[in-house]
């Protein structure tokens, strides 16, 4: 048998070769149509999608969670956490810490209440969310009214509070950003930094 193939021929029918194997690859051969028709369904249909930001580090990574039950009443297990794709900071990549996030959320040893160490104890015990923000208020109230500086040495107004610091957190929005700043000169304190440069 003699074939005769010219060039352009032979270039034809390679490339019509290489688009029919592309296709069959892509799941469009008849094995995979069938197969196709029992493949469980896709394991994060039927979970809440909740975007946040990373808590590591300054970068402020978005982040999707994925969680089943319900999340207003505090019920919801997280099953999967990803970088979020249409996140101008990451666009969808995450760092090695942050590809943890499941197992940091997880974790036997995460804080999940306030914990406070009495004077002359050895141990911390849990307390109310409640309790702990009114021991701050009243601990940060007490300082205040005791070393508010308001005038300088030459009689100029300052209104300082320089014996307590504020460190905020740096995975936030720019609005609570904003707001953080806002009351933290509003309330006088001078020393203010940002955990991006811890």
């Amino acid at each position: 048998m003699n074939v005769d193939l010219s060039r352009r021929g032979f270039l034809k029918l390679s490339g019509a070769g290489v688009a029919a194997t592309s296709l069959g690859a892509l799941g469009f051969g008849e094995a995979e149509a069938a197969e196709a028709a029992h493949v469980r369904a896709f394991k994060l249909t039927t979970t809440t999608e909740t975007r946040n930001t990373c808590t590591y580090c300054s970068v402020a990574c978005g982040i999707i969670i994925y969680s089943k039950g319900d999340v207003r009443d505090g019920n919801a297990d997280i099953v999967h956490i990803e970088g979020d794709v249409d996140h101008p900071t990451n666009r969808g990549t995450l760092c090695p810490k942050g590809a943890a996030l499941k197992s940091y959320v997880k974790s036997e040893t995460r804080l999940t209440q306030p914990m406070l160490r009495a004077a002359g104890s050895s141990k911390f015990e849990p307390i109310t969310w409640d309790a702990a923000l009114d021991k701050i208020a009243r601990a940060m109230k007490d300082d205040r009214d005791a070393n508010f500086i308001t005038h300088n040495d030459a009689g100029v107004p300052v209104n300082r509070w320089t014996t307590t610091g504020f460190l905020a957190a740096s995975a936030t929005t720019n609005e609570t950003a904003w707001a953080t700043t806002k009351v933290v000169k509003a309330l006088g304190i001078a020393g203010f930094d940002n955990q991006a440069r811890v």
